[in-house]
């Protein structure tokens, strides 16, 4: 069933997960949330059809300093700024869906390990969660909780308390950042954070909510800050409001591929048409945010975000260009294929950045994602056997942004989940490039039962088997680990 909850212009749409076994187990039931489930990307209004074959704004992302005894002020401005820009946008007809708000790491807000630390945060919690609905956002990014420049005794109770901040609130995300590569060539992984974020998932998938609660908490290696895209967003602590913007252009990728005559005609028609949709864009963008003065943009992530149909799909995309099966052999090229052409539009138009190890990027994200369960090709390629975290992991080797809405057995135990999340923090600093794991474990579940939600931004699927990977020994016991990786880099 879907409720929906109307605040001013935002609309919160609450979902039942369904969970149908497969018929090869004899106890087959059908299990619902005992409470209503957020689906917490969804706030444009349920009267308005949703358009699928046209290129929008996913997200209008204002990032703030939290100076204490300024939220509400600054809370209050950054939705005039999201208002402006919306406005701006619609006149021009482009569909913005989400505003949203991210703040500066946790761990550089709540540095007191004494025992208000607990009740601090959480309070803070509900009242940005309750200021920002005010102020019409649909998601609200606490920060991240940053394991590697803070002492152990600071991040671990805030890792500790991320359940019953999902818990707790509706519109708030969180993330905790296990791995980083820095300009020296050194790589730090704290392995042991990455275990605590197993936990976290863990314990989210079992709060009674289905496991959606895992939508609003990512665990993120090697990503910087000001990237639009949730929950990985996180405001860089500057002095000013920043602005950045994230297209959802799946729709282009499928045009582009379907009605290419070679290789080379694909890449040109891509990167023709995302260029002049980033372009557009930001050029709104830019208008909008001079005439309100002292306001920083970032830029436009142009990561080709799904959305489940034909026309929006990204693994549609790939098989539109003659792949047989999206997870087959050859997604790996096309994958890598498909990353050029976004570097060539990033390169076009100046929408460059940094890694935290110091190499040269597209802004933010801007490569391919892979969310299974918002893809409906991709949640069918599960289905059918052809991906699985290994073949998503081997895809983000070359691409994309690593694990996103994966649906996983519900009797996945932490340790494995937290080995996962190690694996995609290792490609992450291998590689120097920004990666996160969105898992989500389906309680009730085992591998190969059929899930489903019953909202439209999510399409059906099966819940992913994974070898159980819980560390013991050696593994078992590391803390962290710091590498001087080869200077030699893959281009």
């Amino acid at each position: 069933m879907l409720w929906s909850l109307s605040v001013s212009r935002v609309v919160i749409h609450f979902v039942s997960v369904h969970i149908e076994c497969s018929d090869r187990r004899s106890d087959a039931r059908e299990c619902r949330c005992v409470a209503p489930c957020p689906a917490v990307f969804i706030d444009a209004s349920p009267d308005l059809p949703i358009d699928r074959n046209h290129m929008k704004v996913r997200a209008i992302t204002v990032g703030i300093p939290v100076p204490p005894g300024t939220q509400s002020r600054l809370v209050s401005r950054a939705g005039t700024i999201a208002f402006a820009i919306r406005e701006a946008l619609d006149r021009a007809g482009i569909e913005s869906q989400t505003v949203r708000l991210a703040l500066p790491p946790v761990t550089d807000r709540f540095t007191n390990s004494g025992a208000s630390m607990s009740s601090d945060v959480l309070d803070e919690a509900a009242f940005l969660d309750e200021t920002s609905r005010l102020s019409d956002f649909g998601h609200v990014s606490f920060g991240t909780i940053d394991t590697l420049g803070t002492p152990d005794a600071i991040w671990s109770p805030l890792l500790e308390l991320v359940p019953e901040i999902i818990s707790t609130t509706s519109l708030i995300s969180v993330t905790a950042t296990v791995a980083t590569r820095k300009p020296s060539g050194l790589a730090e992984i704290n392995i042991g954070a990455c275990r605590s974020a197993g936990s976290a998932v863990s314990h989210i998938a079992h709060d009674g909510d289905g496991g959606f609660g895992n939508f609003r908490f990512a665990a993120l290696a090697n990503c910087g800050p000001n990237i639009p895209f949730f929950p990985a967003a996180y405001h860089d602590g500057g002095d000013t409001p920043a602005v950045g913007i994230g297209l959802q252009c799946a729709d282009l990728v499928v045009d582009a591929f379907t009605h290419a005559s070679s290789l080379e005609d694909a890449r040109s028609r891509l990167v023709g048409s995302l260029s002049e949709a980033v372009n557009k864009v930001a050029g709104i963008v830019r208008g909008a945010l001079d005439r309100l003065g002292g306001i920083r943009f970032n830029g436009v992530d142009f990561s080709p975000a799904p959305l489940p149909g034909d026309g929006t799909s990204i693994g549609g995309a790939f098989e539109r260009l003659g792949l047989p099966a999206f997870g087959g052999h050859g997604t790996v090229f096309v994958a890598s294929f498909l990353t050029e052409c976004l570097q060539e539009v990033a390169t076009t138009m100046g929408m460059t950045g940094m890694t935290p190890g110091g190499r040269a990027r597209p802004f933010a994200f801007s490569g391919l994602m892979m969310p299974v369960l918002e893809d409906s090709v991709l949640a069918q390629r599960a289905s059918s056997g052809h991906i699985g975290i290994e073949r998503l992991l081997l895809a983000s080797a070359v691409c994309g942004l690593g694990l996103d809405t994966v649906p996983l057995s519900g009797d996945i135990s932490a340790g494995t989940l937290g080995a996962i999340i190690l694996d995609m923090a290792t490609l992450a600093v291998r590689l120097d490039k920004p990666l996160s794991a969105r898992l989500f474990p389906v309680p009730g579940t085992r591998a190969g039962d059929a899930v489903s939600w019953d909202t439209p931004y999510f399409s059906p699927s099966v819940a992913m088997g994974t070898l159980e990977a819980t560390a013991t020994g050696v593994l078992g016991s590391a803390t962290r680990h710091v590498a001087r990786l080869d200077p030699f880099r893959p281009g």
